[in-house]
Formats: structure tokens, sequence, C-alpha cells
């Protein structure tokens, strides 16, 4: 989930903008943060856990 986080914040402002401080760059990020808080959505997952846990397991057995 977090790798997801990141990468949305990545592709939906960071590659957009042109950050030339730290505080800049910053100042990005939270405003993501908050602008994405106001509206959350919960993930959901797109398996039943049961499928994602087979999967594991043969993986796990190989």
């Amino acid at each position: 989930m977090d790798e997801r986080f990141l990468r949305d914040i990545t592709i939906q402002r960071l590659r957009r903008g042109v950050f030339t401080r730290v505080s800049e760059l910053t100042e990005a990020m939270y405003g993501h943060i908050v602008h994405h808080n106001t509206n959350p959505n919960p993930f959901i997952w797109p398996k039943p856990a049961r499928d994602i846990l087979q999967k594991v397991i043969r993986a796990a057995a190989s």
C-alpha cells in the first residue's frame, strides 16, 4: 500500500512540478496528502484473500 501511495504522489504531483528548494517539494507532498485525505477511498483488493494466500503457498512450495 505504501508503494502504491508513493507512486500516486509521484505521478500526480511530483512529476508535474519543478522544485528549486526542498521546502517547495515538502510543501507539494503535504499538499497532496491533505488533498487526498479530504476524500479518501478505501483500497479494495481485486482478488479474495484466499486466492492470494493460495498463490503464496504455491510459490513457497516451489
